[in-house]
C-alpha cells in the first residue's frame, strides 16, 4: 500500500482494518479498454486526502449535514489503508488486489470505503461481499452501465452493473441519477428493467425528490452504495470523464446515502470516475471528499 499522504480526515493508516468499524482504500485504476486512458484516476486518493486534510480540526464539531459529530459518540474508528499498488493495464491484477482488500476488511468485521479509479472497479469489489450474504446495490451513476462487452472487454466501465446482475448474491439494484446518452442502448435498458433493476433519472428526483429512488430499497437491507461521480451536476463536479449537466445535487447525493443508513445498512461504498486533471480549482475534490465524510458520519450516527 502506498501512503504518501495525510490520512483521509485526521483518521489513521492501517496495516489491516482489525480493530476499526471501517477502512478506507484507494484503487487508482481497474480493467482498462484499448484505446482509454485510465492512468487519469492515478492521483485521486492523493488529491481527496489533501482536499480534506485542513478539515481534520474540525472532526469532532457538530455538522449539519447528519446531525453529529463525524465519528459520533459510541468510539467509531476509521482507518486509512492507503492506495494499492494497481497498474493501468494490469486489469486482472488489479481485479484481483481490490477483491483481495475488500475480502480482508470485511473478514475484520469493518466496512470497506473505496476511493475509484475507472467505473469497472466497483466489479471486483461488489464480487468480494459473494460470502457476505443477499446484497442491494445502490447505484448513483449518469449512466446505467449495463452493456455486456465493449471493444472486446466485458470487465471494463461500460460492463460494471451487468456484471453485478449477475452475481448470486446481487439479489436487488436501484439506478438513480440516468440522464442524456451513454453506457446503455435501448436493449441495455430493457435488459436491466427485466432483471428487476429500478431505473430512476436524475429528473425524476428532481420532480419528485430522493424518495422517488429510497423507496425502492429495502428496509433492513444491506447496501452496496456506488456513486460514480458523474451523477453530480457537471457545473459542482466537473472533474469526470463524462461531464452532463442535468445531474444531482451535493445535497441530494448526501441525502441518498443518509436516506440509505436510516433504514437499511450501508454495508459498504465506493466512489469512482474523479479525475484530478481536471479540477483546477479544487473544489470538485473538496465536493467529493464532503461525501464520503458524509458516508462516515453516516456510519458513526447510526452504529
Amino acid at each position: 500500500m502506498k501512503r504518501p499522504d495525510p490520512p483521509f480526515l485526521g483518521t489513521e493508516y492501517a496495516t489491516s482494518a482489525k480493530g476499526f468499524d471501517a477502512a478506507i482504500f484507494a484503487a487508482p485504476h481497474g480493467t482498462p479498454y484499448r484505446g482509454i486512458d485510465n492512468r487519469v484516476h492515478a492521483k485521486t486518493g492523493s488529491m481527496l486526502r489533501n482536499a480534506i486534510a485542513d478539515d481534520a480540526e474540525f472532526a469532532e464539531s457538530w455538522d449539519f449535514d447528519f446531525a453529529g459529530p463525524l465519528l459520533g459518540h459510541n468510539g467509531f474508528r476509521v482507518a486509512d489503508l492507503g492506495d494499492l499498488g494497481t497498474k493501468p493495464k494490469d486489469g486482472t491484477g488489479n481485479r484481483e488486489l481490490i477483491a483481495g482488500c475488500t475480502q480482508a476488511i470485511l473478514a475484520a468485521g469493518a466496512v470497506p470505503l473505496m476511493i475509484g479509479g475507472d467505473d469497472s472497479v466497483p466489479i471486483p469489489f461488489i464480487a468480494a461481499f459473494a460470502d457476505e450474504g443477499p446484497l442491494t446495490i445502490l447505484q448513483i451513476d449518469a449512466h446505467i452501465d449495463w452493456r455486456d462487452e465493449r471493444r472486446g472487454e466485458r470487465m471494463g466501465f461500460s460492463n460494471t452493473m451487468r456484471r453485478a446482475s449477475e452475481m448470486p448474491h446481487v439479489n436487488a439494484m436501484v439506478q438513480v441519477g440516468a440522464r442524456g446518452i451513454g453506457s446503455a442502448r435501448e436493449g441495455e435498458v430493457r435488459d436491466a428493467q427485466t432483471w428487476g433493476a429500478k431505473l430512476v433519472t436524475a429528473r425524476t428526483v428532481h420532480d419528485q425528490g430522493i424518495a422517488a429512488a429510497l423507496d425502492h430499497v429495502p428496509d433492513g437491507c444491506r447496501c452496496l452504495i456506488t456513486l460514480d461521480l458523474d451523477a453530480l451536476e457537471a457545473s459542482a463536479m466537473p472533474a469526470v470523464a463524462y461531464p452532463t449537466p442535468g445531474g444531482l445535487t451535493y445535497t441530494q447525493v448526501t441525502g441518498l446515502i443518509h436516506g440509505v443508513a436510516s433504514k437499511a445498512r450501508i454495508a459498504g461504498f465506493d466512489m469512482i470516475e474523479f479525475v484530478p486533471g481536471r479540477d483546477v480549482s479544487g473544489l470538485a475534490a473538496f465536493t467529493a471528499a464532503r461525501i464520503l465524510w458524509n458516508v462516515i458520519g453516516a456510519l458513526a450516527n447510526t452504529k
